[in-house]
């Protein structure tokens, strides 16, 4: 697997948790990585991206103002730093790679996937 997320759990609402996306192949640096997430019955959505620069960052509405989004070229790696957490947050992450320098929420541009953590966020 060349994506691989990691850091999920349980967390009370209100909490938070930080997670990460290695990259074991190092193909990061150019381009733009972003995360995704698929709840129970429900169709996988887009909830942050970052440009491969890490200069531009992209937010689905609903998580604004609690999640950040950043990268670590050096280190090939990608976090998703998740505040003030709700119960409808609860999904599996993922991360993806974009077949492009620049961010974007459409999953079409995404072409590579590694397989997710889950995120359980109790009431």
């Amino acid at each position: 697997v060349q994506l691989q997320a990691s850091g999920g759990g349980l967390v009370q609402a209100g909490g938070s948790l930080r997670l990460s996306c290695a990259d074991s192949r190092r193909t990061f640096s150019n381009n733009a990585v972003g995360w995704f997430r698929q709840a129970p019955g429900k169709e996988r959505e887009f909830v942050a991206a970052i440009s491969w620069r890490g200069d531009r960052t992209y937010y689905t509405d609903p998580v604004k103002g609690r999640f950040t989004i950043s990268r670590d070229n050096a280190k090939n790696m990608v976090y998703l730093q998740m505040n003030s957490l709700k119960p409808e947050d609860t999904a599996v992450y993922f991360c993806a790679r974009s077949i492009f320098s620049y961010g974007s929420s459409r999953q079409t541009d995404f072409n590579s996937w590694g397989q997710g953590t889950q995120v359980t966020v109790s009431s």
